[in-house]
């Protein structure tokens, strides 16, 4: 993040990382400055931590989703529109899979594969279906749960990840993912020469504390839309458009993440209380830590560890968490030009 964990780096320059990867899991990279161009046009990529045992998947695929801003002639339109910022976000108008408009996937007929779909999306919510297959859901956004059927649809928002297990039909037939009634490509059964294969067992727990919910700290936050345009706004600087608990992340201010909104000790474990007092859906997200969904007011919860939760309008969330990442850490929606006009705030870990 640009003057947070590091300076942006320069045309021309290069930058080494060096990181441990102690849980596994689909997760992804882009960049975090000039984040709705260099996103639009296509920084982005999955980046997959393997587990350290074999969990008995033979097959896999891995699906990038992302819906492009481009005219029919190709050419590159806004990747943020001020009045579609102020609402949904500026969506685009090309779909893809992999890069492919509505492809076709093959899978191995009658073989369970291990299908990790990636919402790479500036803006877009999914409402991901794969009508009359046999699916189960083994993780989300990163980390494993108790495999369970994939149901009538899953909301897949701007940052989010869901790993399946897709049982292939028989050679030849075909089944359509689908966002809502809208195709968005197709598996094809193709001949194996191998044996059904048997529903894996649950991928093994990452690595991550459970927060002490009965001692918790809670802290409050509500996410805001600001219903006023910025004035005297120069050439670069994007308008105030939301906010959280009444502040508005500056995205071209480089000492913002020198105000922390909120300030956490390190080791000890926290209740979020998540308000969404909008009427549009905030996939919300923290950098350096998972937390534990606990509880909505809008739909039953199995609880789970993620990195990033879709809040509905109007809807309250509760997660928590055990802080035990020191640094500050940008805690903001992944919707892009909700982040960048406002929606986005530091968290201190010390």
């Amino acid at each position: 993040v640009p003057y947070v964990s590091q300076l942006p780096v320069l045309p021309g320059e290069y930058f080494d990382y060096k990181f441990r990867v102690p849980d596994a899991g689909s997760y992804w990279y882009h960049p975090h400055v000039n984040s709705s161009e260099e996103l639009g046009r296509g920084l982005v990529g999955p980046l997959i931590v393997e587990e350290r045992e074999p969990t008995g998947f033979k097959h896999e695929r891995t699906l990038s989703i992302k819906n492009w801003h481009v005219d029919e002639e190709g050419g590159f339109l806004p990747f943020s529109i001020t009045r579609e910022a102020a609402r949904g976000g500026t969506a685009g108008r090309l779909s893809t899979i992999n890069g492919s408009h509505v492809p076709t996937i093959d899978l191995p007929a009658g073989q369970i594969t291990r299908v990790r779909i990636l919402n790479l999306d500036n803006t877009l919510t999914y409402r991901l279906n794969i009508p009359g297959v046999e699916a189960m859901i083994y993780a989300l956004d990163g980390n494993p749960i108790e495999p369970r059927p994939l149901g009538k649809d899953y909301w897949l928002g701007p940052g989010m990840r869901i790993c399946l297990a897709i049982k292939a039909p028989p050679a030849g037939e075909e089944l359509s993912l689908r966002d809502g009634p809208v195709r968005l490509g197709t598996l094809r059964s193709v001949a194996s020469t191998d044996a059904p294969g048997e529903w894996p067992p649950a991928l093994p727990a990452n690595p991550i504390a459970e927060p002490d919910v009965a001692n918790a700290e809670k802290i409050n936050f509500n996410f805001e839309w600001v219903g006023s345009m910025s004035e005297n706004l120069g050439p670069d600087q994007p308008p105030s458009l939301w906010q959280i608990n009444g502040v508005a992340w500056d995205i071209k201010d480089k000492t913002c993440a020198d105000r922390p909104i909120a300030k956490l000790k390190l080791g000890q474990s926290y209740i979020f209380e998540l308000k969404n007092m909008t009427q549009y859906q905030h996939p919300i997200h923290l950098h350096g830590m998972s937390f534990k969904v606990l509880a909505s007011n809008r739909k039953k919860i199995i609880p789970y560890f993620t990195d990033t939760y879709l809040l509905g309008k109007n809807e309250r969330a509760r997660v928590a968490l055990v802080a035990d990442n020191p640094g500050v850490w940008m805690f903001h929606c992944h919707v892009i030009d909700h982040m960048e006009t406002g929606l986005m705030a530091a968290i201190e870990v010390s």
